[in-house]
C-alpha cells in the first residue's frame, strides 16, 4: 500500500504571491503624476492689450496662435488654456475669444480668466508648496527726521 502524497509546492509559491501582491499594491499608490499644461498660457497684461478696431495680425503678434482657429467661423479665435496638477482632480481652466468683424477685433471674452489678485495667490501657493517662499524681511524702521528749525537742542551734545 502507497502512502499518500502530499503536494507541497503550492505552499512554497504562497508567500512569494502574497509578497507580489503587496508590492503591486503599494506601487499603485507611489506612481508620479506630471502636471500637464495644454494650450495657450496668457499673460493677463497682454490679454488687457487686446482692444477692439486691433487687427489679425496685431492679436497675434501679442498673443500668439489661436489654440482653435474654427475654418467654419472664420472671425473667432479661441485661446484656451487648461492645468491639470498631479492627482487632483481639479482641472484650471481659462478662455479667451476675440470676435473679428472685417479683420479687425469687434469683441473679447474672457471666461474664467484669473485676475492679478488670483495669480499672486497661486504664486505664493506654488512658492510654498515647493519650499521657494521667500523669507519675510523686517521693515527697517522710518529714517530720523532733523528736528524743525528752532527747536531748542538738548545741552551737552
Amino acid at each position: 500500500m502507497n502512502p499518500p502524497r502530499i503536494v507541497i509546492a503550492t505552499h512554497r509559491s504562497l508567500p512569494a504571491a502574497v509578497l507580489f501582491s503587496v508590492l503591486l499594491a503599494l506601487s499603485a499608490g507611489c506612481v508620479y503624476r506630471p502636471n500637464i499644461q495644454q494650450g495657450n498660457l496668457l499673460k493677463l497684461d497682454d490679454v488687457n492689450q487686446v482692444t477692439v478696431g486691433m487687427t489679425r495680425s496685431q492679436v497675434r503678434y501679442l498673443l500668439g496662435t489661436p489654440m482653435v482657429a474654427d475654418p467654419f467661423q472664420p472671425d473667432r479665435w479661441d485661446y484656451i488654456y487648461t492645468l491639470r496638477r498631479g492627482r487632483e482632480r481639479k482641472v484650471d481652466r481659462s478662455y479667451f475669444v476675440v470676435h473679428f468683424a472685417s479683420d479687425k477685433v469687434a469683441k473679447v471674452d474672457k471666461v474664467d480668466m484669473p485676475d492679478a489678485t488670483d495669480i499672486e495667490k497661486m504664486k505664493a501657493n506654488r512658492a510654498r508648496r515647493d519650499g521657494t517662499a521667500p523669507v519675510r524681511a523686517v521693515p527697517a524702521p522710518p529714517p530720523a527726521q532733523p528736528p524743525p528749525p528752532g527747536t531748542p537742542t538738548p545741552a551737552g551734545g
